[in-house]
């Protein structure tokens, strides 16, 4: 199998960062996130860019949002010394999407497909411990002692933007600048609809087969 080029998508508690961790162990490439994109090159110089700073640097340490002209020119650096890869949290919006076009060509787009309700039930369930950081639900993944962390003993805690309101502002953005994505890339042939409310490995079952079907069997 060549390096395939794939996109996860879908919104807040879908799964994606699960399903790009088997994608980016099975087949060996690299997993790109918007985060750990910035994070490598907050230093990239971006003053030719005619923007407020002259480094994503200076954009995470005041607490505004990074502009879309330098997200772009930051994911096409990661993607451009990528074999392969498994893009997750971009784009996020049509303009970014028309940007990734021009970047790369994609042999998967997979869209993980969860309802409202389930999101809302996944999302303020989790519990995250504030020592380690390792991830619970208080439905599906319980600790051994209800509140302790498994790994390190810490104390598990809801974080702010899992409470409910916090999570249907969330779902309310995603539908409103991301969800017009997942529309844009429904009608292309690597496309990929996969029902995300499955247990996990069934989920990584469909998405393991999208991928050998449009890539071929991996050597």
């Amino acid at each position: 199998m060549s390096q395939p080029h794939i996109l996860i998508l879908g919104p807040p508690g879908a799964g994606k960062g699960t399903q790009s961790g088997n994608i980016a162990e099975e087949y060996g490439v690299e997993h790109v996130t918007t985060g750990d994109a910035l994070r490598s090159n907050k230093d990239m110089d971006i003053s030719d860019m005619d923007t407020e700073y002259d480094t994503p640097r200076a954009y995470m340490e005041a607490g505004d949002l990074v502009p879309d002209a330098v997200v772009n020119a930051i994911v096409e650096e990661a993607l451009s010394s990528a074999d392969g890869f498994v893009l997750d949290g971009y784009p996020r919006n049509l303009e970014q999407a028309e940007e990734l076009e021009g970047m790369t060509d994609l042999d998967v787009v997979l869209s993980l497909e969860v309802s409202r309700e389930e999101l809302v039930d996944r999302l303020t369930g989790r519990r995250v411990c504030d020592e380690c950081g390792a991830n619970y639900h208080v439905e599906f993944d319980q600790p051994e002692e209800e509140g302790v962390c498994d790994e390190c003993g810490g104390e598990l805690v809801q974080r702010e933007d899992d409470r409910p309101e916090a999570v249907e502002n969330r779902l309310d953005v995603f539908d409103e600048n991301t969800a017009p994505v997942v529309e844009h890339y429904r009608d292309h042939d690597a496309f990929v609809a996969v029902d995300g409310e499955q247990p996990p490995a069934d989920v990584w079952a469909d998405i393991d087969a999208a991928v050998r079907e449009r890539v071929g069997d991996a050597e």
